[in-house]
Parts: C-alpha cells; sequence; structure tokens
C-alpha cells in the first residue's frame, strides 16, 4: 500500500489546452508503478477543452454541475454533443477525438482517468473547438 498524503496544488488549466478558466487537481500520474493517471478537473460555465484524443482511451466521472462531452463522428467529421451530469460516466475510445466542458450557465467537474502509452503519453492536444462547435 502507497499513501499520498493531500498537499498537492491546484493548477490552472493551460490555455492552450482550454478554453476558459479551468482547475485541475492532480490525483496521480502514470509511474513505475503504475500506468494510469488521474485528475479532478473543474470548468468554470462556458469552459472547455481543446479537441484531443488518448492513446488507450479516457473514462470521465462526472462528480459536479452540468456539462457537455463532444466526438467526431466518421469520415464526415461531423460532430455529436451530449449533455452530462453528475454520477454519469462516459468512456471514449482510444484515439477517439473528443473535447468536455461545462454549459454555458453552470459549472461542471469530473475525474479523469486515462492509461499512458508504452512512450508515457496520455493524451495528445488538437485545435480549440470553436464557439459554433461548442454551440451545437
Amino acid at each position: 500500500m502507497k499513501l499520498t498524503k493531500s498537499g498537492g496544488q491546484t493548477a490552472t488549466g493551460p490555455a492552450d489546452w482550454f478554453t476558459g478558466t479551468v482547475y485541475i487537481d492532480g490525483i496521480r500520474n502514470p509511474d513505475g508503478q503504475s500506468s494510469v493517471g488521474c485528475a479532478h478537473v473543474r470548468f468554470t460555465p462556458g469552459a472547455r477543452t481543446a479537441w484531443h484524443h488518448h492513446p488507450k482511451g479516457q473514462t470521465l466521472y462526472v462528480t459536479d454541475g452540468i456539462g457537455y462531452v463532444a466526438r467526431r463522428g466518421g469520415a464526415s467529421g461531423e460532430t455529436t454533443v451530449q449533455e452530462i451530469r453528475p454520477g454519469d460516466i462516459v468512456y471514449i475510445e482510444p484515439n477517439e477525438e473528443h473535447w468536455h466542458g461545462a454549459t454555458a450557465d453552470r459549472f461542471m467537474a469530473h475525474v479523469a482517468i486515462q492509461e499512458a502509452d508504452q512512450d508515457g503519453q496520455v493524451v495528445t492536444w488538437l485545435e480549440h473547438v470553436t464557439d459554433q462547435e461548442y454551440g451545437a
């Protein structure tokens, strides 16, 4: 058993990865004991991730508020947006391009869980979500 005492600091999500104000509390980073990474992420109203994908997929567990999760679909590149609420669990397939964030008028928080690949990579960040994509 390994106990890690609380003591980490809340970080602000980098502007390269997010639109709006986002706060991240790291839970664990992949290391020699486990390839799993995990964080509690809080989105202010209207805040969202950029498009991104994970080599081994990602699981989101919504803890608070109301938000959206979206994915690009098929050859057409069409975006599918779904509302998410506390208790919802979202599994995102490996390399599936997606984004997630709060609705325009509510906060949203989730725990994000992802696994590193053999090179230690957990995510590839892409372009920002446009206001038109967010409003869909």
